[in-house]
């Protein structure tokens, strides 16, 4: 993979996340031609398809972690609601976007690719979903969500039809799905990364340097606070988001939910079949230089701290040679968070 460059993150930044101040920098992006365009439309596309192939690795191999079920597809969706300024027409363009939804990529092996469907093909109808009846505007990824929930709302075993539009040609394939865990996985910007309990966003910073192994670290700690509901279950606690995460009764219950995704996060990657030692080789490398010093975040353990639960965590999960691991931790998930976060995390 080439390095990501930071024009390339700037538009990855720009016109691919939902709010208006996503949108705007694209305003003062400079003119490029459409040989430009395509370059940079294409590695928006590898990226996300980069992240969704962890992603993907992931949940399928996690299926019977996950109490939160979706008919997998394979297929990497976008919107043109997401292009805003003047990216859009050259985005529409680019895609060939002819509904509002589109197959942005369909992963090797997955149903969809064995159905038949193919990067940009249109979308009309997904098994019940009609695109058409789907809400949005310029600029919001709202009509994404949408798609998203309706589809993974459709029955977990059933074949889909589905109805698309190719080169303005109307194509009907049948997907037949395999059980996934209910998350899907996208690009945002820098160095980011975040769960919003149905989505994991890793940004485009990591795709620069870091091995896939590695990337799939930050994805499988995200994916794990999806798992155990941590989003849920922080707002159950009432505690504040943002600049107040890292202070005050916050501190405990953020803490908590980090070191929890960190021990889940093991158990994910064994099952997907990543080496295990990726978890303290991405930790050691990013930890010095993005989460030390005057950069580290109070509502987040001490990177060394974190290297060393990993340590212990992967020495206990390679006791264990049956796959899936189901751990322990997942007994957490139904419960309150009580902010004891010290007493699973090893000190270095």
């Amino acid at each position: 993979m080439k390095p990501v460059s930071s024009a390339f993150r700037h538009l990855a930044h720009a016109c691919r996340r939902g709010s208006p101040a996503i949108v705007l920098p694209l305003l003062f992006l400079p003119l490029s031609t459409r040989a430009d365009d395509a370059a940079l439309f294409e590695g928006v596309r590898g990226a996300d398809m980069r992240i969704a192939a962890i992603g993907w690795r992931l949940a399928v191999a996690n299926a019977r972690l996950c109490d939160r079920i979706e008919p997998g597809t394979g297929m990497q969706l976008h919107v043109l609601d997401q292009y805003g300024g003047a990216q859009r027409e050259a985005a529409a363009r680019h895609f060939g976007f002819a509904t509002p939804v589109a197959v942005e990529g369909v992963l090797p092996g997955s149903p969809a690719e064995q159905a038949g469907l193919r990067a940009d093909d249109s979308l009309v109808r997904v098994g019940a979903v009609e695109i058409a009846k789907l809400s949005g505007k310029a600029g919001k990824a709202d009509r994404l969500d949408a798609a998203h929930l309706a589809i993974a709302a459709l029955p977990v075993d059933a074949p889909i039809e589905v109805e698309a539009l190719r080169a303005g040609r109307p194509i009907h394939v049948t997907i037949r799905p395999i059980r996934a865990c209910n998350s899907r996985f996208e690009m945002t910007d820098d160095f980011n990364a975040a769960s919003t309990g149905t989505a994991v966003q890793v940004g485009a910073g990591f795709l620069e340097g870091y091995p896939d192994e590695q990337i799939a670290v930050v994805v499988a700690h995200e994916f794990a606070h999806n798992i155990l509901r941590h989003r849920d279950r922080l707002i159950a606690r009432g505690v504040d988001y943002g600049l107040l995460s890292g202070f005050g009764a916050n501190v405990k219950y953020f803490r908590q939910t980090e070191v929890q995704a960190d021990l889940l996060s093991v158990y994910l990657l064994a099952n997907a079949g990543y080496p295990l030692g990726a978890t303290t080789a991405f930790w050691k490398r990013f930890g010095p230089s993005k989460a030390g010093g005057i950069l580290r975040s109070r509502s987040h353990p001490a990177w060394r701290d974190r290297v060393a639960t990993f340590e212990a965590e992967i020495a206990k999960a390679e006791t264990i040679s049956a796959r899936p691991v189901v751990p322990p931790i997942l007994g957490e998930r139904d419960k309150p968070l009580d902010g004891d976060w010290q007493s699973i995390l090893v000190r270095n």
